[in-house]
């Protein structure tokens, strides 16, 4: 258990802690010089179950309120010190208001110095006590009377402390990632960079690499100590000092944290409920510059409120705080404004969403999905965020509320969330994942009922379409499994449902009755588009749309830019390619051989073979190939030749020409040199 104090200054804190725990925490020269806490002490009391309580002694003088802020984030328990012979202060106001805004719900009111006072003097100071805590969450705590010099009621406010700690409740450090604010920073001969803090969540044992956040510095922990004792492991809700390498001293300062870099992300906006104090006497309004402190941290910021809108002293609303510089935090931190001047507490408040991005969302959505982030636990925060009909940022999730991925997976299978891409995961429901399954099709159809010679619409403005809410990648994991199931087809960046033919409309029809019947008659000389669009009389740019369309429906196949194949036509191009290899004993053929086989040019001939490489019907191997799978399903039918269709030699094997005597005459042997 954590106890830190709180209270007025010279009303005993420090005293008080001496005397339970036999240790002076105003270790400070100008500290003993001015007899005033200045800075955060500490000090430890063991208990017969051999844990411990921690004590952070804190300042009571109000210029000093911001390292009292520093040291009552993460307590479990609060000493409420008020002299008897002063009563309540400025100060105990202030602490006392703090603590009701941290949310500090367990403590013991402990009017110090009755050895100086009468008993009607105790009895008056006790009522100003109670009057005092009525009004806040510590209402109903204990009011002890001690004296630290004499020692009465001291073994009394000892029993209630070791009593507290035995039924206090321990912190969850198995299912989250680390978490340790830093309170003080400093260096030691031998061991290098040393931090003190406290463990808000998780564990941390020696060897850990952790991350300094906001700067984003690796370390690793190189010891551990508890109360000056060496420990293998540190657990949230303890206190404990942690030496650290790959750190400069002057790279770390109070307010930072050390944590799991699952959890590393800086901010410098957060949404969050702000209460005002019902002491103040102006409303909170748009854009005041405040300070905020949240945990060890101290950094000015802006109030975002709506325009026109305002806080009065006693309400409360939610708003955003734009920082000035960067911290780290998570759904659930308490935090505390003051004023421009740190000078006086205007209030505080708890983070609801410390990495709210107000950009391409309405005021309306972004103010639904903070108030859904209000709900007491991570699970009905999430019903509310589906509830919202929106997809569900599951890294951003588990980082807002500091949970592991099992403990996250757990809580997505009870909500029946499906999850859509690896490195930006977004879970969406199963309902809204069979509707977009049926949505993607039917509006593929729409389009091209209404672009029926675009080849498909594309991906983007199909995602902007029907889910702008859904990441690339969460959207893309949607068509490849429209895709895998052969509901549509998708090539780069365009979708299409796979009956569509960019050349499904009459006119279109017309112009391929002509096209067609002049390619097949080509045969294997496919004619170049320009020599066809002459042939046919038509405008070339018309025959070439024509046919790079067509191609799309594997109609005609496209061998080069200026030469298109019918289906039927390529088919008996590979059935010759069987054959062309079914006469090779070595079971592969060159393009030479098939440029024999066919009758064609070796160009055109390669040009083909490359066309078949790429429909995985041939496969090359060096300057060779052999057949990679039949060419039936891909192709069609086709009937197998039984002999190339050039059987009379190349020119260059013919043997010398005859004369017109009849005589045979040999070329002068200079002629196979050029």
């Amino acid at each position: 258990m954590i106890v830190a104090t709180a209270g007025h200054i010279d009303h005993g804190k420090t005293l008080l802690v001496k005397t339970l725990t036999g240790v002076d925490t105003d270790r400070l020269p100008e500290e003993k010089a001015r007899g005033i806490s200045i800075d955060l002490g500490f000090a430890y009391l063991p208990l017969p179950t051999g844990e411990l309580i921690g004590f952070v002694d804190v300042p009571g003088h109000e210029r000093f309120v911001r390292n009292m802020l520093a040291g009552v984030c993460g307590i479990d328990f609060a000493l409420l010190v008020i002299a008897a012979d002063d009563g309540p202060m400025p100060q105990t106001l202030e602490h006392l208001n703090i603590l009701n805004l941290l949310q500090v719900n367990r403590a013991v009111a402990v009017i110090t110095k009755i050895d100086r006072v009468d008993e009607q003097r105790m009895k008056e100071v006790t009522r100003e006590v109670q009057s005092l805590l009525s009004s806040t969450a510590l209402a109903d705590s204990p009011i002890l009377p001690v004296s630290a010099v004499s020692g009465v009621g001291m073994g009394q406010l000892r029993e209630t402390l070791v009593q507290e700690a035995l039924h206090c409740r321990l912190r969850s450090s198995a299912n989250q990632h680390f978490r340790y604010a830093i309170d003080r920073t400093f260096s030691i001969a031998g061991s290098g960079t040393v931090v003190t803090g406290t463990v808000f969540n998780g564990k941390v044992s020696t060897g850990d690499k952790l991350i300094i956040s906001p700067a984003g510095h690796e370390i690793r922990v190189r010891g551990i100590q508890i109360q000056g004792k060496n420990a293998t492991e540190a657990s949230a809700g303890q206190r404990c000092a942690l030496n650290l390498t790959g750190a400069h001293l002057e790279d770390l300062n109070r307010g930072d944290w050390v944590l799991a870099n699952e959890i590393h992300h800086p901010t410098q906006r957060l949404a969050g409920r702000v209460s005002v104090l019902n002491i103040e006497t102006q409303a909170l309004k748009h854009w005041t510059p405040v300070h905020l402190h949240l945990a060890t941290a101290d950094v000015t910021a802006r109030v975002v409120i709506r325009r026109g809108e305002q806080i009065a002293p006693g309400s409360s609303a939610l708003v955003q705080l734009k920082l000035d510089k960067p911290i780290g935090a998570l759904h659930g931190d308490r935090f505390i404004l003051r004023d421009q001047s740190a000078t006086r507490t205007l209030g505080g408040g708890i983070v609801l969403d410390p990495f709210v991005n107000a950009q391409h969302r309405s005021k309306q959505a972004l103010a639904a999905e903070i108030a859904a982030l209000e709900k007491e636990s991570p699970q009905a925060c999430l019903e509310a965020l589906i509830a919202l009909g929106k997809p569900i940022d599951m890294g951003r999730f588990e980082m807002l509320f500091n949970l592991p991925s099992s403990e996250a997976s757990l809580l997505y299978t009870q909500a029946h969330l499906i999850t859509l891409g690896k490195e930006i995961r977004t879970g969406i429901t199963h309902l809204a994942f069979e509707r977009l399954l049926k949505s993607i099709p039917s509006c593929l159809e729409g389009f091209h009922k209404t672009h029926p010679q675009a080849a498909g619409e594309e991906t983007e403005t199909l995602r902007k379409t029907l889910a702008k809410e859904l990441s690339v990648e969460a959207f893309a994991t949607l068509l490849r499994a429209l895709t895998d199931a052969r509901t549509i087809e998708t090539t780069g960046s365009i979708a299409r449902l796979p009956a569509h033919s960019t050349t499904a409309n009459s006119a279109d029809e017309i112009l391929w009755q002509r096209i067609r019947p002049a390619l097949e008659e080509a045969h294997f000389n496919s004619l170049p588009i320009k020599d066809l669009a002459a042939l046919l009389k038509l405008k070339e740019p018309i025959v070439k749309d024509f046919l790079f369309r067509k191609a799309k429906t594997q109609e005609v196949f496209r061998v080069s830019d200026e030469r298109f194949y019918t289906k039927s036509t390529l088919a008996k191009l590979a059935a010759t390619a069987q054959a062309t290899v079914a006469a090779q004993a070595s079971g592969v053929f060159t393009a030479a051989q098939f440029r024999d086989w066919t009758g064609l040019g070796r160009g055109l001939a390669i040009e083909i073979l490359e066309l078949l490489d790429r429909l995985g019907v041939t496969q090359r191997i060096g300057d060779t190939r052999k057949m990679r799978k039949d060419f039936v399903p891909i192709l069609g039918p086709a009937d197998i030749p039984t002999k190339p269709l050039l059987t009379t030699p190349r020119p260059a094997q013919l043997a010398p020409s005859a004369n017109k005597s009849g005589q045979n005459q040999r070329r002068p042997n200079n002629y196979y040199r050029r």
